[in-house]
């Protein structure tokens, strides 16, 4: 028998997946999706994705019900990013060449009562990866901020390093994180239209990067830093994307795609 949480098992195997589908930003999405309910169903462990980003705005549901959703997909298509539908909830988030994109997708019979525990994993564990890069890594939410959430990772008090977002579903959870290691200013120039046209009121001077607080960090480093606070709580075993979970993540591709690109 499953047991009702394997989020906090110590030494739970752990399967870590790195390859990212730069091409496809929506398939990208639907990857991260198949996993959680593959996961779910017991057809695959609990599973990390850890990897790097094409640019891509992720538009909430939220974000989609706003009039002016169809105003800020143009904008993030004019500032070169691709505009696709979110797993998890919260606001518009940016991801590009410089950020790092971390999920986990754990089954639990009882997702839902282990909300804030999950949350507090996540973001203690990707706070202290950054402490490890010399980051003074916090956790909380800075007034001001873009896709604002109380599991934010911050620096010093300052400005958001890493944002979480989650996504319950029967028998599983999946938890999705972006990390900023570098260009803090192209979240910032595109952010700026996008949440103008969602109407949403943020202090563009609360985003920031690992790279503003400790110099130029190479992403292999942000990567190795992640990894080795993993390897703390869990056994990684290296793994891939799977046919079975690519071809659902195909079928699902679709829903994660905006105006049908």
């Amino acid at each position: 028998m499953r047991p009702e949480s394997e989020l906090t098992l110590k030494g739970t195997g752990v399967a870590l997946v790195q390859e990212a589908l730069p091409d496809r930003p929506a398939l990208e999405v639907a990857v991260s999706r198949a996993i959680l309910m593959r996961v779910a169903a017991g057809d695959l462990p609990p599973t990390v994705r850890l990897h790097r980003c094409a640019p891509i705005l992720a538009f909430s549901r939220q974000d989609r019900a706003s009039v002016g959703y169809a105003a800020a997909v143009q904008a993030a298509r004019k500032a070169g990013f691709a505009p696709v539908v979110r797993l998890v909830g919260g606001r518009a988030a940016v991801y590009h060449e410089a950020t790092l994109a971390c999920s986990v997708a754990v089954p639990d019979l009882h997702p839902a009562a282990h909300t804030q525990e999950r949350f507090r994993e996540l973001a203690e564990l990707l706070a202290a990866a950054l402490g490890r890069l010399g980051v003074d890594a916090r956790v909380g939410e800075i007034p001001g901020e873009y896709c604002p959430g109380a599991w934010s990772v911050n620096a010093g008090g300052r400005t958001k390093l890493v944002g979480i977002g989650q996504r319950l579903i029967a028998g599983g959870a999946h938890r999705g994180a972006v990390i900023v290691a570098g260009r803090s200013e192209r979240v910032r120039e595109v952010l700026i239209p996008v949440y103008e046209a969602l109407g949403l009121e943020w202090d563009p001077r609360t985003v920031g990067s690992i790279e503003d607080e400790v110099g130029d960090v190479p992403l292999e480093r942000v990567v190795d830093a992640i990894r080795s606070e993993l390897s703390v709580r869990y056994e990684l075993t290296e793994a891939q994307i799977d046919d079975g979970t690519l071809a659902l993540a195909g079928r699902l591709e679709h829903e994660h795609a905006v105006d049908g690109h």
